[in-house]
């Protein structure tokens, strides 16, 4: 599964894909990204922009990440995987267009 972006369609990636006997699934032009990691980023990404002193250097961006990742409740990450078999349904039933998540 990919979204057609190119760096996903480049001549390496797909002599790999080959290399592996990996399949593309089709996906629709315009549907939404249901993969739950990038949920996750979102979540991460709010977490460390909700810091007092956000972090000035690689390191200390590291550092941020490395603990807003480890603080991440694990039941968050539950429900985004529970809720995927509801995501797939709403998306089917759009015919891959728009869905609320």
């Amino acid at each position: 599964m990919d979204d057609n972006a190119r760096p996903h369609r480049a001549n390496i990636v797909d002599e790999c894909l080959r290399s592996e006997d990996i399949t593309r699934m089709d996906w629709p032009a315009y549907s939404p990204d249901l993969n739950p990691i990038e949920h996750v980023w979102d979540m991460l990404g709010r977490r460390i922009s909700a810091h007092q002193s956000p972090p000035t250097c690689l390191p200390e961006l590291r550092r941020a990440l490395l603990d807003e990742w480890c603080n991440i409740p694990q039941d968050q990450i539950d429900n985004l995987i529970l809720s995927m078999p509801r995501r797939c349904k709403v998306c089917i039933a759009s015919s891959g267009r728009h869905t609320p998540y």
